[in-house]
């Protein structure tokens, strides 16, 4: 299995999916992490890709033309991974990874060492209010 963990700094975990610029790919087999790599990712740190700030209050972003382009560059650096753990995201970004097959897992927890550990032991709880 391999995870992707959105980061800033390879250590801890970005608090939105879209703002990070980094993905942390774990892979895991029998309960442990056997290898780690550092993926670029795109997002809205990127040179035209804007996060929205003009939906209506109570409207789920990311759902529109440029947005639903820009996740499928996000997506496109981790085809292979099975899960995304972040510490929140847009439903329209949720939307793109269920689309490619990649499950998400959103958390409080800030060290990617600690939230992967939980995650393969089955202790990780998936923070699902953390999806707007």
């Amino acid at each position: 299995m391999k995870i992707a963990v959105v980061t800033d700094d390879g250590k801890t975990i970005c608090q939105h999916f879209g703002r990070a610029q980094y993905y942390l790919v774990a892979s895991a087999e029998d309960g442990s992490v056997t290898g780690k790599e550092q993926r670029p990712k795109a997002g809205h740190h990127v040179a035209g890709m804007n996060h929205e700030h003009t939906h209506a209050a109570g409207a789920c972003h990311g759902f529109n033309a440029h947005a639903q382009a820009t996740h499928a560059g996000m997506v496109s650096n981790i085809t292979d991974c099975q899960l995304v753990i972040a510490g929140g995201m847009g439903q329209g970004a949720q939307e793109s990874l269920k689309q490619a097959g990649i499950a998400v897992h959103m958390t409080d927890v800030a060290d990617i060492e600690t939230a992967l550990k939980l995650y393969l032991e089955g202790k990780l709880p998936n923070l699902t209010d953390r999806l707007h």
